[in-house]
């Protein structure tokens, strides 16, 4: 049940802003922060252009 979910440890996995684990991390939370941005800086032409890229290998 979903109450069962809720009585638990809270266990983030955080993926973008590191001031979102570290303001996490104060609270005492258990945080893990993963270092990602969008492919091409956000881009849509120029992910476009990666991703025919990675098809042209597969």
């Amino acid at each position: 049940m979903i109450s069962d979910l809720f009585a638990r440890e809270l266990r983030v996995i955080n993926c973008g802003l590191e001031s979102f684990a570290e303001e996490l991390e104060q609270l005492g939370v258990s945080v893990i922060h993963v270092e990602w941005s969008p492919p091409a800086g956000g881009d849509p032409r120029k992910a476009a252009l990666l991703a025919a890229l990675e098809d042209e290998d597969g």
